[in-house]
């Protein structure tokens, strides 16, 4: 007997680990975007075949040399709540795969038990009252299936393939995080920048204020100059209060992303030219650097778990083998547990042959295979979003150095009309309208090449978060 057990047991094994998936082959669908980013004109003779390191492969820490900005990202890393969310649901769906991985395995269960039972003496045998005590003690394999179809093992690569997706969503809300915050950062500077030539305008205009109140004191100027230098004070004031909200809610927007107070001495004072290690990304990358994004390899991954289903589906037509069985000891005594002829086993395999099911393992298998066409359709379309994000990025790219060029030979144009006017005006040769006509187009255009500025470092960060990079650990 004990030979007969052993020869199950190692049919049982070798089923285990001989058997193979009936799910389809995966193949990678075809790229459905073009191998090169659209002809920028302004980047046409640019002849970079690449980057010498993939963006990709770049450290956050290594691509930010801004160190305040360093320290805030790595405050968020620490203390974003989506991110640790995120980092959970990693831990959960390993939990859900190891779940699925230990059902290829037996599972055995140590059993002692007892009873006693009274019989009362017109049911016994002796016609006497009598009490009946049975001891086991043994190990048992409850419900275990060979996987001889590879159902079970389908499932667990289903999930297998699931908990890699979940890992590539820590990854894509960490790339995301930072681009955020380094976006806001950003904002935040520039909104400060801006609330500062607000507050120098407004001191200049208020002096404006009270040189033309002299001079209409003076019986030189009319009360209409000095109503319209008032009208200039007021918008000043006006530029002051809302700059001052920008800045709060930049603020704010800051905090929420950290997770945490925003450190006073981290907050920035003004754009700077510093805020990048590296200042050039090419746009002679090819569109393959695309599939190591990882919101596409989660796609990726999500097919693969739809195209493993589709293995548990097929495998549902097969019969099932199932065992159950126990070996041990027994005696209506304790102390006869472990004597000579008290062992005690049992074995009850089962088979189990699918006849007729109303036509449900046809729908389920039907089911799985349109699951894994809408997973297809979502991994082309996480690619030609992120085509799309990158080509707009690079579009950006190739127009805003033109763009900052103009907008400071246009703030240096209105510098000079200003100082002209204002000349003219001194000298009595023009009205104070035309100097606050040129002073509002100054500042329009001091503005413009604030806006310009933060667009163009905006930029890089983006095309540094639409191109993959971000979510690596820095070596220690």
């Amino acid at each position: 007997m004990k030979k007969r057990l052993l020869a199950i047991a190692a049919a049982a094994f070798l089923g285990l680990t001989g058997c193979t998936t009936m799910a389809p082959e995966y193949a990678r669908p075809a790229t459905p975007v073009p191998a090169q980013w659209p002809t920028i004109p302004a980047n046409q003779g640019d002849t970079a075949e690449g980057s010498a390191q993939l963006v990709a492969d770049l450290h956050w820490q290594d691509f930010f040399a801004d160190p305040k900005l360093r320290q805030l990202i790595a405050l968020g890393l620490e203390n974003n709540r989506d991110l640790r969310v995120a980092a959970l649901n990693i831990e959960r769906s390993r939990a859900q795969y190891q779940i699925r991985r230990a059902a290829l395995f037996p599972r055995l269960a140590g059993v002692v038990a007892g009873s006693g039972q009274g019989i009362p003496a017109d049911l016994s045998s002796t016609g006497n009252a009598t009490t009946i005590h049975q001891y086991s003690v043994g190990l048992g394999v409850s419900s275990y299936e060979l996987d001889l179809f590879g159902r079970i093992r389908s499932l667990k690569d289903q999930a297998l393939k699931q908990y890699f997706a979940t890992e590539q969503v820590r990854r894509s809300v960490q790339i995301s995080l930072i681009g955020e915050l380094a976006n806001n950062y950003l904002a935040l500077a520039a909104d400060r920048e801006r609330l500062a030539l607000a507050q120098k305008t407004l001191a200049n205009q208020q002096e404006g204020y009270r040189l033309i109140n002299s001079r209409v004191a003076a019986g030189v100027s009319s009360v209409i100059d000095l109503n319209r230098a008032r009208t200039s004070v007021e918008a000043a004031r006006v530029d002051i209060a809302r700059y001052t909200n920008l800045v709060a809610r930049d603020e704010n927007t800051l905090a929420a992303l950290l997770g945490t107070p925003v450190p006073v001495d981290l907050l920035p004072a003004a754009l700077t030219d510093g805020f990048y290690a590296v200042n050039e990304l090419s746009p002679r990358l090819t569109s393959a650097v695309l599939l190591r994004r990882p919101d596409i390899l989660q796609a990726e991954n999500l097919l693969k778990a739809a195209n493993a289903n589709i293995g548990a589906a097929r495998a549902a037509f097969f019969p099932r083998i199932t065992l159950v069985g126990s070996f041990g000891t027994g005696s209506n005594e304790l102390a006869g547990l472990f004597q000579a002829g008290s062992r005690a086993w049992s074995f009850a395999p089962q088979i189990t042959v699918p006849i007729f099911t109303g036509g449900s393992n046809q729908a389920n298998l039907e089911v799985a295979k349109i699951d894994r066409e809408i997973a297809v359709a979502r991994y082309e379309q996480a690619i030609q979003q992120a085509f799309r994000e990158v080509a707009d990025a690079l579009a950006q790219k190739g127009t805003i150095d033109a763009q900052l060029a103009a907008q400071q030979a246009l703030t240096d144009a209105t510098a000079e009309s200003f100082r002209l006017s204002q000349a003219r005006y001194d000298n009595g040769a023009d009205s104070y309208l035309a100097v606050l006509d040129s002073q509002r187009t100054l500042y329009a255009a001091q503005q413009g090449m604030i806006t310009t500025r933060q667009t163009r470092l905006n930029n890089l960060a983006t095309l540094y978060k639409v191109l993959g990079g971000g979510w690596q650990e820095h070596p220690q």
